[in-house]
C-alpha cells in the first residue's frame, strides 16, 4: 500500500518523480493541476465551479480543491494507494486533507520533501521556456512557496512523517532514494 504526499518547490522534480513511482508501484499519480484540468474538461459540477475561478485568474478556493481531491481519492483506482502531488500547499489545506483521509480511511504514510537550491530551481524553470516564467516571477513563486510551505514542513516533521530528499542530483539517483524510503 503506497500513500505518499510530495512537497517541493516548483521545478524540484515532483511531477517527474511522482510519475516514475506511480508506474513502479501501480498507483495513480494525483496532481492537483491534472484534477482541475480533468474536472473542467469533463464539465463536472465541481469542474464548472473551478473553471470560473481559473478563468478569472484566481486561485481555486481550498474548499473546492478539497471536494475535487475527495472525489479523486474515492475513485476505484486509488484502492491500492496514491501519490499526491501539489496538495496540500498550506496548513489549512493540510488540516482539510487530514480530516478527509481519516474520513475515507486512507492514512498517508510518508510525506516526501524534494529539496533543491533556489539558483538550480530558477535555472530549471527558465529552461522550460514558458512565457510567464521570467526570473522575477519565478523568484516570487519560490518565495510564496517557501512562506506557505514552511509551516507544512514543520507539521509533518513534528509527526515524524517527513522525509527530505536532495532533488539536486540526476533523476535516477533521486528515484533510487525514494524507492529506499518507501521500502524502509
Amino acid at each position: 500500500m503506497t500513500r505518499l504526499i510530495f512537497l517541493g518547490p516548483p521545478g524540484a522534480g515532483k511531477g517527474t518523480q511522482a510519475s516514475i513511482l506511480s508506474e513502479s508501484c501501480d498507483v495513480p499519480h494525483i496532481s492537483t493541476g491534472a484534477i482541475l484540468r480533468d474536472a473542467v474538461d469533463q464539465h463536472t459540477e465541481l469542474g464548472k465551479k473551478a473553471e470560473f475561478y481559473m478563468n478569472a485568474g484566481e486561485l481555486v478556493p481550498d474548499d473546492l480543491m478539497l471536494d475535487l481531491i475527495r472525489e479523486r481519492l474515492t475513485q476505484p483506482d486509488t484502492e491500492n494507494g496514491w501519490i499526491l502531488d501539489g496538495f496540500p500547499r498550506n496548513l489549512e489545506q493540510a488540516k482539510f486533507l487530514d480530516q478527509l483521509l481519516e474520513e475515507i480511511e486512507q492514512p498517508c504514510q510518508v510525506v516526501i520533501n524534494l529539496e533543491v537550491p533556489n539558483p538550480v530551481l530558477i535555472e530549471r524553470l527558465l529552461a522550460r521556456g514558458r512565457e510567464d516564467d521570467t526570473e522575477a516571477v519565478i523568484r516570487n513563486r519560490l518565495e510564496v512557496y517557501a512562506e506557505q510551505t514552511k509551516p507544512l514542513i514543520e507539521l509533518y516533521e513534528g509527526r515524524h512523517q517527513l522525509v527530505s530528499i536532495d532533488g539536486d542530483r540526476p533523476p535516477e539517483d533521486v528515484t533510487a532514494d525514494l524507492v529506499k524510503t518507501m521500502q524502509a
